[in-house]
């Protein structure tokens, strides 16, 4: 089952996704996508793991999601958008090349047996990106979540803090 959680920065997606993943285990899997970019960026991250208690277990992997999930798991994945910006920076800002090895990933998911709960951003909802590299980044994501979605069974719109059914 794949529950694709969505929505703007500060909406409550991880919150969300990490009570979901706790309804459904006592033991579930957090799996971080995020390289470590700068100071701030490692406080957010700190945030986010001192939101989790010992019933977590975390997991960092930058790209290849698939090795780290086991049958029967319950797993948070947090987020696509830190997930394809290694993509994006490792192919050196091609869209077509880091859109397709993230859907590659990304399929192999559907094969695995497991409750996966994928959080993702919707940046195109916000202010438009002023470089060209940030605009392309823009559609690569928008591309992705379209594809996300469209194989999730379930999908979750939040905003300010609140679940709104997609799908």
């Amino acid at each position: 089952m794949i529950y694709y959680i969505t929505g703007g920065e500060r909406s409550g997606k991880s919150s969300y996704a990490q009570n979901l993943a706790l309804s459904f285990s006592n033991k579930p899997k957090y799996i971080a996508t995020s390289r470590v970019w700068d100071d701030d960026h490692r406080k957010r991250i700190d945030r986010h793991i001192a939101d989790r208690d010992k019933r977590w277990t975390s997991i960092e992997e930058e790209k290849v999601l698939s090795k780290t999930i086991n049958p029967k798991d319950v797993v948070v994945i947090d987020c696509v958008t830190l997930w394809l910006t290694n993509f994006y920076v490792d192919t050196k800002n091609d869209v077509d090349k880091s859109l397709e090895l993230a859907k590659i990933e990304f399929d192999k998911l559907l094969g695995i047996d497991a409750t996966i709960i994928i959080i993702s951003n919707e940046i195109g909802m916000g202010v438009h990106a002023q470089t060209e590299i940030g605009r392309k980044f823009t559609e690569l994501q928008g591309w992705m979540n379209q594809h996300i979605a469209k194989h999730a069974d379930k999908a979750t719109l939040m905003v300010s803090g609140i679940p709104v059914k997609i799908k």
